[in-house]
């Protein structure tokens, strides 16, 4: 596995491309798994819904999104996605800021411990 993909308790995810102006990822998350709630001090997300269904969480407020759907996470909102169906949720992700490395995850609540 390259340093472009990654797997991890939930799925994988891979990434696409990487400058010092964004990140951009493709996350593929195994049905009836969610990433952990979280949010990030240097930068903001957009996700692009391509297949299957996510729960998306938002400083507490919980919505559906199927796909060709989208979803904006500011700089410092609490967020979560999850896979509610039973097919693999594929989103692609791109990030914009100022930090794009993975300890810029404060993890709020997580369910592998982390």
């Amino acid at each position: 596995m390259s340093e472009e993909e990654s797997t991890r308790p939930w799925g994988r995810y891979e990434i696409l491309q990487e400058s010092y102006l964004h990140k951009v990822k493709c996350i593929y998350v195994k049905p009836g798994t969610r990433l952990s709630y979280q949010r990030h001090q240097k930068r903001r997300e957009h996700w692009f819904i391509v297949s299957g269904v996510a729960t998306v969480v938002i400083d507490g407020q919980t919505f559906t999104k199927l796909p060709g759907e989208t979803v904006t996470v500011q700089v410092g909102q609490l967020h979560r996605i999850g896979n509610s169906g039973t097919e693999e949720l594929v989103f692609v992700e791109i990030q914009t800021g100022t930090y794009f490395g993975e300890d810029d995850i404060e993890r709020i609540e997580d369910d592998y411990a982390r």
